[in-house]
């Protein structure tokens, strides 16, 4: 009798799922189509497979307001991102970017930039600590870069809702591996 592998659904238990699939044009490994795009986040949201979803803002965005609305109606969360390879935008369009996101329907909003200066760390945390905190939707700032892991420990007082943390390889320029963010957020009290 041969017994099955666990489906990543027991093992997590009651902990959330986010599934993001990032597209080459936002530094993921792959180029797709704008069908094949969305026919991979519409069978993720058929299968069921996470609680919450990544889409990313650049796509059609009547597609992206169709995606949202069908996912929303299977339960599933949608996280809209955007991501600056290059550089960190003024905080005006940072703002612009998230508020975006809110109107074609995100239920969290995220927005990643690089960091080319020290300028550039206070101008995202600053869009942050700007944008409408009586808006009902989290917020996920993040600043790419070494120097951007000071913004990532702090994020969360200047209205950051999420840390991206790496159970063992950093995904990302900047990211702290999980067990380091444990103890700095411990040691700065930011926990």
């Amino acid at each position: 009798m041969q017994i099955g592998a666990p489906s990543l659904r027991e093992i997590l238990r009651e902990t959330g799922l986010l599934i993001t699939f990032r597209t080459k044009g936002e530094s993921g490994k792959m180029a797709l189509s704008e069908n094949d795009y969305f026919k991979t986040l519409y069978g993720i949201i058929e299968k069921k497979i996470g609680d919450a979803v990544d889409i990313e803002l650049y796509h059609n965005k009547r597609r992206i307001r169709e995606f949202v609305k069908t996912a929303h109606k299977k339960g599933t969360i949608v996280i809209m991102s955007n991501h600056d390879f290059e550089k960190t935008p003024s905080k005006e369009e940072v703002i612009m970017h998230l508020h975006r996101m809110i109107g074609l329907g995100a239920d969290v909003v995220k927005i990643a930039v690089m960091l080319n200066s020290r300028t550039d760390v206070l101008t995202l945390l600053q869009a942050a600590k700007e944008f409408p905190s009586k808006l009902p939707t989290p917020l996920i700032t993040i600043s790419m870069g070494n120097l951007g892991k000071i913004s990532r420990l702090a994020g969360g007082i200047f209205g950051s809702a999420l840390i991206f943390a790496a159970v063992a390889q950093t995904s990302a320029l900047g990211q702290i591996e999980l067990t380091h963010l444990k103890q700095e957020l411990e040691y700065l009290h930011l926990n």
